[in-house]
């Protein structure tokens, strides 16, 4: 284990603050250009909308640590949230019972998307490419296509908290992302998590079965994106099966533009959760300044890229700069 913990690389302070800064940067930059930026109803706006992105990201950050990826979040999101849709309205089910069945739902199809990739050794993005589309005709089927509209019925979970402006989403969402970088910092499952990112088979030759780790990982992003589209649901308050399409890759986007690595093995929640603002922030900017949704998805593509390119260079800059120092 020893030499697992060796091999653990945690991103350093300065890559959030260089995150914080951008940030910031953007804000500014979209306070200078657009009229109508700098106000409460925006700021109010945006942060009762990400936090279905928020906690996405949050089980994209652990896929992408041990190397792999998940396509399908999105869709199982809008299946989730079908479900959930069609119990109340259709089955006039509790909302206690119907929120434990969306986060089943979830819980499932990452199970089953994590199993099949660690099992037999099928790349990850097959596999949830496939679940993807499964999860996307489910949520057509238990609607039959049909928008479901719950109302008032769901309002607490997505609507701000009288008095605060924020809703009680993103007070979940927040804990979520501070638990989640607390177990990747803390525990022995986040160790294994990087450890596995870094070099599988130096895990397996330690005596640890990377099997139940990996399965468990997908079953979390499953079971996140399960809340996800509880948390859209709530600000909805309507449960549409076209929901969430093109959402992994905004939560890719994130989670990138945060630093963790796709080769895997280096991460951190915090800094996908500063990549969520950064991407909520630009799309909102963007959306006041008139631009239109494909040059939008354009400039977002354009940023991935970007990120990705950086990620390339990062370790040989760094080690640059390490060897000028000594």
């Amino acid at each position: 284990m020893n030499k697992l913990k060796s091999k653990t690389r945690i991103q350093l302070p300065w890559n959030s603050l260089g995150l914080v800064a951008v940030l910031l940067v953007l804000i500014l930059f979209f306070g200078f250009v657009s009229d109508y930026f700098f106000s409460a109803v925006t700021f109010r706006t945006l942060a009762n909308q990400i936090p279905a992105l928020t906690v996405i990201a949050v089980g994209m950050t652990f896929v992408l640590l041990i190397a792999g990826i998940d396509l399908s979040v999105g869709s199982v999101m809008a299946l989730c949230a079908a479900v959930m849709g069609v119990l109340i309205v259709d089955q006039q089910t509790s909302i206690f019972l119907a929120l434990i069945s969306a986060l089943l739902v979830g819980l499932i199809c990452g199970t089953i998307n994590g199993f099949i990739s660690a099992k037999w050794g099928i790349p990850s993005f097959v596999v949830t490419l496939g679940m993807l589309e499964i999860a996307r005709g489910g949520a057509y089927l238990a609607t039959n296509s049909e928008t479901k509209y719950l109302g008032e019925s769901v309002g607490f979970i997505g609507s701000p908290i009288p008095g605060f402006g924020i809703s009680f989403a993103l007070v979940a969402a927040i804990f979520v992302v501070i638990l989640a970088q607390w177990i990747l910092s803390k525990t022995l499952f986040g160790r294994y998590m990087i450890a596995i990112g870094t070099n599988e088979e130096a895990v397996r030759l330690s005596g640890v079965n990377p099997l139940f780790w990996k399965v468990l990982v997908f079953a979390l992003a499953g079971l996140l994106a399960g809340l996800g589209g509880i948390f859209q649901l709530g600000y909805l308050q309507s449960a549409d099966p076209n929901a969430g399409i093109g959402l992994e890759l905004a939560a890719i986007a994130a989670v990138v533009i945060g630093g963790t690595s796709l080769s895997g093995g280096r991460g951190s929640v915090v800094n996908s959760f500063l990549g969520v603002l950064i991407i909520a922030v630009m799309q909102s900017g963007l959306a006041q300044l008139g631009v239109s949704e494909p040059s939008k998805r354009i400039i977002t593509g354009m940023v991935i890229i970007v990120a990705v390119l950086f990620d390339q260079f990062r370790e040989p800059l760094g080690r640059l700069f390490q060897r000028k120092r000594a």
